[in-house]
């Protein structure tokens, strides 16, 4: 793996982004979730429920966006 002038690894790169992406499209899945279930009086049960389906995309979500990086930063590295 190509190391940087710093002597840090590009990767630390990808997966600082990953993280930070990953941590805002999940947070934006529950408050969908939560917004929507609170417009529609939906209780507790369906506020979970909907925070749950809006989690599920948001985590493949970041799980490609952290394979394109990898892909991407090693591609550039080679």
């Amino acid at each position: 793996m190509a190391t940087s002038k710093k002597g840090g690894t590009p990767m630390f790169t990808v997966v600082s982004a990953t993280v930070f992406v990953g941590i805002q499209a999940i947070a934006t899945g529950i408050a969908a979730g939560w917004a929507i279930a609170g417009l529609f009086n939906l209780g507790d049960a369906g506020e979970y429920v909907l925070m749950a389906l809006f989690a599920v995309p948001a985590l493949y979500a970041t799980y490609r966006y952290g394979r394109s990086a990898a892909k991407t930063e090693a591609a550039l590295a080679a």
